[in-house]
């Protein structure tokens, strides 16, 4: 079988491009494949609503392209497969496909575009379900948590993980944190430490703010600290948390990104996810997390509460995801897309 050829249209947001390299990886699980990623920009004077109701009058894919991304059409590579996720990138995928002749699958929420723009929309929000052309799972992540396997470092229920990772966000929507809980977050990892010998792998993102960033990797210095190894977004930059799962048995995940906590969950660990006083979810998420927290995939601890046994606890409660989530997608496009999952396109 030939490689399916396909491209990914980046906003450069990692929580994006990541849900796209996930549909691909699921692909891949089937067929060979050829990936391209190109990155674009929305025109800021041109709103993604206008696009929408442009194509929809008759504006011509090319001139979309152009006039909204400023990318001419001759310069997409052939594409069987256009694959994007985040908002700015739905008037592109409707019109990269269209020029390509190509499978469009967008991940995420419509906003202004209808299903049928689409050949398939992959959410994880319940309320989706129903909608035509819609597949609802679990966030999609490329992250392939067979490479895990031979570590041996799955978490006994009910013990303390000798080696435990964390995961840093930051400020985001509805999620305001206070220093005090950065600095209860730094106090929580010196406490585990101190009481079960648990060391951490920490990693923080482009939205944590240098407050939390800065003393983490002064205690990373440290070398009887509790911290074994930082990762540091600043220096380190996207693309870092296989090396963490890779060296864990389990995760804390600020809950301020559900990509965060998917990915977590997508590598087959238990996952506790923490949030701060001042925090909310818009519906959908709220339903996501809901989803998360009933699969026991997932258990949440407030801030102000989070301490070593409050933490082991939770953990106990946790039933990370035994299968590979890169096959139990691959099965449900496989059920949606035939043509491409197993045939030559």
């Amino acid at each position: 079988m030939r490689p399916l050829s396909i491209l990914i249209l980046s906003d450069r947001r990692p929580g994006h491009y990541h849900l796209s390299e996930g549909v691909a990886a699921a692909i891949a699980r089937r067929r060979p494949v050829s990936v391209t990623k190109i990155d674009i920009q929305r025109r800021s004077a041109v709103p993604g609503r206008l696009l929408a109701v442009g194509l929809r009058a008759g504006l011509t894919p090319a001139i979309t392209l152009r006039v909204g991304y400023d990318l001419p059409a001759r310069e997409l590579p052939a594409a069987s497969v256009v694959i994007s996720a985040g908002g700015e990138t739905l008037a592109a995928n409707v019109a990269a496909s269209r020029v390509l002749g190509a499978v469009g699958i967008f991940c995420g929420t419509l906003r202004h575009f209808a299903p049928e723009d689409f050949t398939l929309v992959v959410s994880s929000y319940e309320r989706h379900a129903r909608l035509p052309r819609h597949l609802v799972t679990l966030k999609p992540s490329g992250f392939d948590p067979d490479t895990l396997a031979a570590r041996g470092l799955r978490l006994a229920p009910g013990l303390p993980p000798p080696v435990a990772g964390l995961l840093i966000g930051g400020a985001s929507g509805l999620f305001r944190y206070r220093d005090d809980e950065w600095h209860r977050l730094a106090q929580f990892l010196v406490d585990t430490h101190a009481t079960y010998g648990t060391r951490w792998i920490v990693s923080t993102s482009r939205r944590s703010p240098a407050l939390i960033a800065d003393r983490l990797q002064a205690m990373a210095g440290e070398a009887a600290g509790p911290i074994a190894e930082m990762i540091d977004f600043r220096s380190a930059g996207a693309g870092t948390l296989p090396r963490l799962f890779a060296g864990v048995s389990a995760v804390v995940v600020t809950e301020d990104s559900s990509t965060m906590l998917s990915e977590a969950v997508c590598a087959r660990l238990p996952v506790v996810g923490v949030a701060p006083a001042a925090h909310d979810f818009k519906d959908e998420e709220r339903e996501y997390r809901a989803y998360l927290t009933r699969e026991r995939w997932i258990a949440s601890v407030p801030m102000d509460r989070l301490s070593p046994a409050v933490f082991v606890e939770a953990l106990s409660t946790v039933r990370p995801l035994e299968v590979n989530h890169l096959d139990r997608l691959a099965d449900a496009l496989a059920i949606r897309l035939p043509g491409i999952m197993g045939s030559d396109a």
